[in-house]
């Protein structure tokens, strides 16, 4: 009996035991989803897609559902719309959104592209070329009033060359029409972004000859926001968002662009993983991502200028720094994470 007794105190013993480790262990954490919205979809934002695929957002305990917009203007009216959370596209579409007056207006928080994604794609190999060179030319242009025209338009003047006048730029076809109409035969020259630039260059009879991105100088070209609000009700939320984005721009910084292609591929099914690695090896090459999300007040006016060069009537006042950026975000990301 008395043994008996003993084996029945063990046996409460261990099970109190493992119902004590059992009542302690963490529970899975829930993951916060975010609705975050991208202008296209594009090798040229890398580091946000390393930052999905390499699990960096649900380190941060957030689960990003991705949609794409097919455009600023249709990013830009997802977020208010509340459809989206975040978006991602050109600032351009924040500094219009605040001169229109909106009380909820939109305010940037992290950068991640700091050029120009698109190429000058001729012809002809030229080494040495000069873009003074298109005198007398015809280029495959892109939208009326979008940032890569306005960017190309900025590049031609400052070396003297006043578009639609020195030279004919074309700008009726549609962003996807561009790379075949000059495999047709139109134009001298095409900018086209990646990887059509690249995959134009290796069909053969033609050759990428310039950046538009490392003639235009730094812009922040592509970065995310959200409204004012929405900042104001979820800091957190943007706090571990620009956190996950850090990590991805720290990740591609330090890997190799075979690396890089091979981490991201599946956002691209279909495509040729020696194209993306060349895609990949030219925007780092040219120093296309920003190294971490901070924009700088330089460098958003920099694209005022781009703006009001082509345009004044699209920028009639330039909205304070202040008010359509802050980085206090990004600064506490750069703090913490090593």
């Amino acid at each position: 009996m008395k043994k008996y007794l003993k084996l029945v105190s063990l046996a409460l013993i261990l099970f109190s035991t493992i119902s004590f480790i059992s009542c302690n262990k963490p529970k899975n954490t829930e993951l916060t989803k975010i609705r975050l919205n991208e202008v296209v979809r594009s090798i040229f934002y890398a580091p946000m897609y390393a930052a999905i695929n390499k699990g960096f957002f649900k380190e941060e305990g957030l689960e990003i559902e991705l949609s794409t917009g097919q455009g600023a203007d249709k990013t830009m009216q997802q977020v208010l719309s509340k459809n989206a959370d975040i978006g991602f596209c050109g600032p351009e579409q924040v500094i219009y959104l605040y001169n229109q007056g909106r009380d909820d207006y939109a305010v940037l928080f992290a950068q991640l592209t700091k050029r120009d994604g698109s190429f000058l794609v001729g012809r002809n190999k030229e080494e040495d070329f000069k873009w003074e060179s298109l005198r007398g030319k015809t280029v495959i242009g892109g939208r009326p009033g979008g940032v890569p025209e306005m960017t190309l338009e900025y590049v031609l003047r400052n070396h003297g060359i006043a578009p639609n006048k020195d030279i004919q730029i074309i700008t009726n076809l549609a962003f996807t029409a561009t790379a075949q109409a000059f495999k047709s035969g139109t134009g001298d020259y095409v900018a086209l972004f990646e990887p059509t630039a690249s995959m134009l260059e290796k069909e053969g009879g033609s050759y990428i000859v310039a950046s538009v991105g490392k003639a235009s100088g730094e812009i922040p070209y592509t970065c995310f926001f959200t409204t004012k609000s929405y900042l104001e009700n979820y800091p957190d939320i943007i706090q571990r968002f620009t956190n996950a984005i850090y990590k991805g721009q720290l990740w591609v910084e330090s890997h190799n662009s075979k690396e890089i292609a091979d981490a991201v591929i599946d956002f691209f099914p279909g495509s040729d993983i020696e194209l993306l690695t060349t895609v990949v090896e030219r925007y780092k090459a040219q120093d296309t991502w920003a190294k971490n999300p901070i924009l700088k007040e330089e460098a958003l006016s920099r694209l005022m200028d781009i703006i009001q060069s082509y345009n004044s009537e699209l920028l009639p006042s330039r909205p304070p720094y202040e008010k359509i950026v802050t980085n206090k975000f990004a600064e506490e990301a750069i703090k913490n994470i090593k």
